[in-house]
């Protein structure tokens, strides 16, 4: 079989391109390489400089290589901008999956796995986040991936795609310094580049209804979720009838001050005290994910626990920034 993985030249998408070629598997890149940058890459993989809004060269593509999966990974993926610039999210997400549905289709691609995201779920109000809590998102973004799932749901249907929608939590970590998270939109290299600066690291609140106050979140390395999706895309390859929505989360959750803290312990960076900063708006209490629907549907559990994230996704940071 041959995978087209797309955005597979960003930081997510690279570890997936790795995994899956670790695995056997056969693989082509399509990435118009706004974000991402084919020196991720392994050597010998196929890349493919282009946009899933460009029609005429996904036929190409996907003619030219004999794709038989899709993994659509590529994508906007900013919350803030999302909201300011709607039109430019939904284009990009919403209109640029429709356009690479439609080749598929008419490729003769029955295989579909989807990069979701937790931003589908809003701000749940549970202890564990299950596949059937409702989802609410609070954001274009979040909203552009929930339209997604569903229109991936009706295209499987109407045409005979196996179909899996993935929601990441909270992804950080590195297989490799130069495989790291190169932005600072998450928390861990948003605590990295302040105290990097000698800034203290901010917190967003400290009186939320949890055990120490700050909000509480589900982190996953990002290799767990890159073995997540060689075990959904074989199980696709297996099950020609499968229709799965997975959350992909390790179901521990750790307060942002927890996260800090290790994150100062790792970077030798204690004297820097976390200051609180006021809430930023929509900030969930705890937002945690159950992770037994992936484990009896594809046997994955998360195998890296969270300094193992921190302490990789440091080395890159290093790597990326020598003055650390």
């Amino acid at each position: 079989m041959t995978w087209l993985i797309t955005g597979g030249a960003g930081y997510i998408g690279s570890h997936v391109v790795k995994a899956m070629v670790d695995g056997g598997e056969k693989v082509v890149v399509l990435d118009d390489l706004t974000a991402g940058d084919s020196d991720r890459l392994p050597a010998g993989v196929a890349v493919e400089r282009a946009s899933v809004l460009d029609r005429p060269a996904l036929d190409r593509v996907l003619a030219a290589h004999g794709v038989d999966g899709i993994v659509h990974i590529a994508a906007r993926k900013q919350v803030g901008e999302s909201v300011e610039r709607p039109l430019f999210y939904y284009r990009e997400n919403l209109t640029g999956l429709q356009t690479l549905l439609e080749a598929a289709v008419d490729a003769g691609v029955r295989r579909f796995v989807f990069s979701s995201s937790a931003a589908v779920y809003g701000m749940p109000d549970v202890d564990l986040v299950t596949e059937r809590t409702p989802c609410a998102p609070m954001s274009p973004y979040g909203e552009s991936k929930l339209a997604g799932e569903w229109l991936i749901s009706a295209v499987g249907r109407a045409h005979g795609i196996a179909t899996a929608s993935l929601r990441y939590f909270n992804v950080a970590g590195a297989a490799a310094p130069e495989l790291g998270d190169r932005g600072a939109a998450n928390i861990v290299p948003l605590v990295f580049q302040r105290i990097s600066q000698g800034r203290a690291p901010l917190i967003f609140g400290d009186d939320y209804p949890t055990p120490d106050g700050t909000c509480v979140r589900d982190y996953v390395h990002v290799q767990d979720v890159a073995a997540a999706h060689v075990a959904a895309a074989r199980r696709l390859a297996a099950d020609p009838e499968a229709s799965l929505v997975l959350n992909i989360g390790s179901g521990q959750g750790v307060s942002v001050a927890e996260m800090v803290d290790l994150i100062r312990e790792v970077s030798g960076h204690t004297e820097l005290e976390p200051e609180v900063a006021p809430r930023r708006p929509g900030d969930p209490a705890r937002v945690v994910a159950s992770a037994e629907a992936i484990g009896r549907e594809l046997g994955w559990t998360a195998q890296y626990d969270v300094r193992a994230m921190v302490e990789s996704a440091w080395a890159a940071w290093q790597l990326q920034h020598p003055t650390a």
